[in-house]
């Protein structure tokens, strides 16, 4: 007995493995919802049926028979294919795989070999062979019935266990009832007795895995669509957040007493650094350079809020620390998320080359007069958006014709290699000694240069942006 029990196991296992593999490339091919549709669909579940029932023909092709009973895993197709088929799906790889193992019957005894006459076949066969019939026909439709109202539980591994169990026990319970004979009244018993472990076991785990597999391949596809869709979001994201940059061109400013250049580069598709160069009147122009808590979306919404709020203030109040105060406290009234800005914001009168600005927490700018480059460390004030009621102060000082101003975030000295040392001041300030007679544009894309070659391939973990002024008089 033990020994029929290890060539029960062994052969129903190997089936059972070939079948899972199939099954897996054909679900992780998306061939079925490519060529038939959403899983409601009466093709969908053709198709599923057809394919359960070949199922079923290579379950009992390849399995063992005992006293007129083929031990094999002939019910995993109709249970697949009611589980992904519904009921339809069920229902059709039942009637094939139950259709074949009528007309195996007539092809095989008990011992495996062809007979000369079809109509030799025992009472007790063909018994056997309805019983099997009606449970295969059964078990698909039941499981599609039970797929469609129970869907969410069925996809629990534990619950997948439970209806194989089930319906395993069903079939052999059939197989029990039904093959009686005069000869031998506990045909069906002895059947049942002799196959039960291997039968209910292997069919029960072997569905349970398919479900298993299944819904690990649905998740996946789900998950690969999700990213899709969240990389196509980014990439439009990308798009409109350098679209609320000022678009700083040979026209704009547009003023001969000044030249311009930025860049931004996010660690990521968005980022929460922004730079901002606007007119406050005729021969004011005002320029930001930001820095926002945290990265990603986020901080790209946050750093949307704080472009047109700090833009917004200093256009409409007359002094520049009045405008960042009053800024600073619409920030902090809306700020749900707990970010906070780090910002310098600098107005410039062309015509004479007065700068006001205020520092809220933000890197020291760099300013290279008479080709040495200098860090504007004053003091400077408390973050945006950190604490309501916080006055800021403004501080001035006055451009010569020739100067450069060059803004940054902190993504510029916290550059690091791959030995983890950050580009730092020092690096910064060597970089824009060389560069003292050079261009905005040139300047900045020497320091992005400097940047990567420091980096050497390392990951950019922060975002990274710049901005150049350079005066140039008064005309």
């Amino acid at each position: 007995m033990n020994g029929n029990l290890t060539v029960f196991f062994t052969n129903m296992i190997g089936t059972l493995a070939v079948i899972l593999v199939i099954a897996a490339f054909i679900g992780g091919s998306e061939l079925m919802t490519k060529f038939f549709g959403s899983k409601s669909s009466w093709k969908y579940s053709l198709f599923a049926g057809l394919l359960g029932g070949v199922f079923g023909i290579y379950g009992t092709m390849s399995g063992l028979q005992l006293n007129g009973a083929v031990i094999s895993v002939r019910d995993i197709g109709p249970m697949l294919a009611g589980f992904t088929g519904g009921p339809l799906g069920g229902l059709i790889a039942g009637v094939i795989a139950g259709a074949h193992r009528f007309f195996y019957v007539f092809l095989h005894t008990d011992k495996g070999y062809l007979i000369s006459d079809p109509g030799t076949w025992d009472s007790a066969t063909m018994l056997v062979t309805y019983a099997c019939i009606i449970a295969t026909i059964c078990i698909g439709t039941m499981c599609g019935i039970f797929a469609r109202k129970f869907n969410q539980k069925l996809k629990k591994p534990w619950w997948a266990l439970l209806i194989g169990v089930l319906m395993e026990i069903f079939h052999l319970s059939l197989v029990f009832l039904i093959v009686r004979t005069p000869e031998n009244p506990h045909a069906g018993l002895d059947i049942v007795k002799a196959i039960a472990l291997p039968f209910i076991l292997v069919n029960a785990v072997g569905f349970t895995l398919m479900i298993t597999m299944i819904n690990y391949i649905e998740r996946q596809r789900e998950i690969t669509l999700e990213r899709s869709r969240l990389k196509t979001e980014l990439e439009v994201a990308t798009v409109i957040q350098h679209s609320l940059l000022p678009p700083i061109t040979e026209t704009y400013p547009g003023r001969p007493e000044i030249g311009i250049a930025a860049s931004m580069d996010p660690a990521k598709e968005v980022g929460g650094d922004f730079y901002d160069v606007f007119f406050v009147d005729k021969d004011r122009l005002a320029f930001v350079v930001a820095d926002v808590s945290g990265k990603g979306i986020p901080a790209a919404l946050f750093m949307a809020t704080s472009k047109t709020t700090i833009q917004n203030c200093v256009r409409d109040y007359p002094t520049l620390s009045e405008a960042i105060t009053v800024a600073n406290d619409s920030l902090c009234s809306n700020n749900t998320a707990q970010m906070f800005v780090t910002a310098w914001i600098g107005v410039l009168d062309l015509s004479t080359g007065a700068l006001t600005f205020v520092c809220a927490g933000h890197n020291p700018p760099v300013l290279i007069s008479d080709g040495t480059p200098e860090f504007i460390k004053r003091r400077g004030g408390f973050v945006l958006a950190g604490m309501e009621g916080i006055p800021y102060r403004e501080q001035t000082m006055t451009l010569k014709t020739g100067d450069r101003l060059f803004l940054y975030t902190d993504g510029v000295t916290e550059a690091e290699n791959k030995a983890h040392e950050l580009f730092g001041e020092q690096r910064l300030a060597d970089c824009l000694k060389t560069d003292a007679d050079k261009a905005p544009e040139e300047i900045v894309a020497d320091v992005k240069a400097a940047i990567n070659a420091h980096a050497n391939g390392a990951e950019q973990f922060d975002d990274i942006t710049m901005l150049c002024i350079r005066y140039l008089g008064a005309n």
